[in-house]
């Protein structure tokens, strides 16, 4: 059976680690296949001239092949755009990318949120660190919404009832959205949840979420933060904990 090959297919590394002493394996995200696994072959030797491009956060474009669940990679290009990011904005961009390593099936392509992950990249890597928070939030909806782990925002998930524009709700990883009590930290109102319910249904959202979220990002980080955690089967994402000790230092 002949081997398939695919080129020139835009990806972003996710995570890179030693396969043997010259060889590295990566977890990529690929727009038309998702994210996949690739052997790169004596990348880390010094002569290579993968070694500089093969790194987290930069846009590229691949060609690999093979039938088994590892493919080859057999080519790569840098697409230019913008340097590595640096500091918390670093530490942003490998959140996303342990989020995606977390939630997402190997080989399930999802072409939207690949669009909007190189959105957020551009972000991260830009001087507009003031909508950072509002695009990661952004970021988390539509990654939940797109792999079917985000209930409807515009409804009380276990009784369906419709939501009140002044009442307060609250999103829970085991009970979806429900009616806010006097223990719960944080809450949206109805009007600010059916908001974002109905800007999460445009054909391409991003730039309409990440607006919306800037109104609600405080109040809705906990919630997504929580809902998330639960979904990777973790109490803290690593990447969490690590800006939390820098932050101690």
């Amino acid at each position: 059976m002949a081997t398939k090959r695919i080129s020139d297919e835009p990806a972003y590394v996710l995570h890179r680690y030693d396969w043997s002493e010259s060889s590295l394996i990566l977890e990529i995200f690929t727009r038309h296949h998702g994210r996949m696994a690739l052997v790169a072959k004596g990348v880390k030797r010094p002569s290579s001239s993968f070694r500089p491009i093969l790194l987290p956060l930069q846009p590229l474009h691949l060609a690999f092949g093979g039938d088994a669940e590892i493919k080859t990679l057999k080519a790569a290009e840098w697409q230019g755009g913008h340097v590595m990011p640096t500091g918390d904005a670093l530490m942003s961009g490998l959140y996303l990318n342990e989020l995606l390593l977390h939630l997402l099936a190997r080989e399930d392509p999802h072409p939207l949120l690949f669009d909007v992950y190189a959105s957020v990249v551009q972000i991260i890597a830009s001087e507009h660190g003031e909508v950072l928070e509002s695009a990661l939030r952004a970021f988390e909806l539509l990654l939940l919404r797109e792999i079917g782990l985000l209930p409807l925002l515009d409804a009380q998930t276990m009784t369906l009832l419709a939501l009140h524009p002044d009442e307060r709700y609250t999103l829970v990883p085991e009970g979806g959205l429900r009616q806010a009590s006097a223990a719960d930290r944080t809450s949206l109102n109805g009007a600010q949840w059916m908001s974002l319910q109905q800007v999460l249904g445009e054909r391409v959202p991003f730039v309409t979420v990440l607006r919306a979220c800037a109104e609600v990002a405080s109040a809705l980080k906990p919630q997504l933060r929580t809902l998330l955690n639960y979904h990777c089967g973790v109490s803290t994402l690593r990447t969490r904990q690590m800006m939390v000790d820098l932050q101690s230092l």
